[in-house]
């Protein structure tokens, strides 16, 4: 166990934020950023939340300032439609010498008001589409930026099951700074320079664990979601390369190991949304009750709007699109892509 004497700062108290900040306990203290002061309170007096038990390194608070003057690593852990609200709120006290190591799988808007994304009128292009590292770069003074990605089930890593993670960033201390504070017995942190990659890999791959959990809840098998996997990874990177990124990164840990945990697992939000979807509860009521997001409902909109705008054959984003957003029947959706003409299996290489 490390003895690092300055603590490290996560910003979000989700599922996935308490899973960072007990993982960063192993190493070093943690801060543990919440706007809500009762969940603050509860934290700091009985260190449990969620129903997870926080090591006693783990402090909480919601000041931060606070915060950032303590800590020179910060992960912030916040859903992407929150996110740039919460850089925005951060920027004063964020100074060159911070890094920002992030653990947001989506994507934020930029010129564009969330409800246009239903307006088949719109025209979506990169420039309307930010990473969340780009909006830490736009609103901050920090430069040293990174990205968490990889197969991180939330209820896994509480439970201390194994588990691996991708810091990308062109940083080689950022990488070595989120190796140093994460690397554990029960988790591996690998290193890539390929930051963009390994922010697209960790969001696009939401979009095909929403249709792997329509599979599991119509009842089918692996087969079927075998194929759904495969032919996502591909639509993936025919994303990924219209955005700028290569195709190595979706063949790693980012991408095909993310993929598959995301598809296969119930402890997926995205995976659990699609198996409701697939029993009969539509897209508004599963929200509703859902209590964190599943980022892979927005993913799919922009996506949807992106492949449109770059003429991008991506039958699984457009069969899913017409699934969660236009109560196209999930039956007729599986027949289209189980009939669609592919004609090649791997053309991405």
């Amino acid at each position: 166990m490390s003895t690092n004497t300055q603590p490290v700062g996560v910003v979000g108290s989700g599922s996935f934020g308490t899973a960072v900040a007990n993982l960063l306990a192993y190493n070093t203290d943690v801060i543990l950023f919440s706007r809500k002061p009762e969940t603050v309170e509860a934290i700091n007096a009985g260190h449990k939340h969620m129903g997870v038990q926080l090591s006693p390194r783990v402090r909480a608070t919601s000041d931060l300032e606070d915060l950032a003057s303590r800590c020179s690593l910060i992960l912030p852990v916040v859903p992407s439609t929150s996110f740039r609200r919460m850089i925005q709120a951060m920027a004063p006290y964020l100074r060159p010498h911070h890094m920002i190591i992030h653990g947001t799988k989506g994507f934020d808007l930029h010129g564009v008001e969330e409800e246009d994304l239903s307006n088949p009128k719109l025209v979506l292009t990169r420039e309307h589409v930010r990473t969340m590292s780009e909006v830490v770069l736009e609103e901050t003074s920090v430069v040293r930026v990174g990205c968490l990605s990889g197969p991180n089930l939330a209820a896994e890593i509480i439970a201390g099951q194994p588990a691996a993670t991708l810091v990308g960033s062109r940083f080689r201390e950022v990488i070595q700074a989120g190796q140093t504070a994460l690397n554990s017995q029960q988790f591996h942190v690998f290193g890539s320079y390929d930051i963009l990659g390994a922010e697209l890999a960790g969001a696009l791959k939401n979009i095909v664990a929403l249709g792997s959990g329509i599979i599991g809840g119509l009842g089918m098998g692996r087969n079927i979601q075998g194929l759904l996997i495969a032919r996502g990874l591909a639509e993936m990177v025919y994303f990924g390369k219209s955005l700028g990124a290569s195709s190595q990164a979706f063949i790693g840990v980012a991408g095909i190991g993310d993929l598959v945990a995301t598809s296969t697992s119930t402890n997926s939000r995205n995976y659990t949304f699609g198996t409701r979807l697939a029993k009969g509860e539509t897209a508004e009521q599963i929200r509703d009750k859902m209590p964190e997001l599943a980022e892979g409902v927005r993913t799919l909109r922009i996506a949807h709007q992106l492949a449109r705008e770059y003429k991008l054959h991506v039958p699984i984003t457009d069969m899913l699109y017409a699934v969660v957003f236009e109560r196209f029947p999930v039956e007729k959706a599986l027949e289209y892509l189980m009939t669609y003409p592919y004609a090649v299996d791997v053309d991405f290489l």
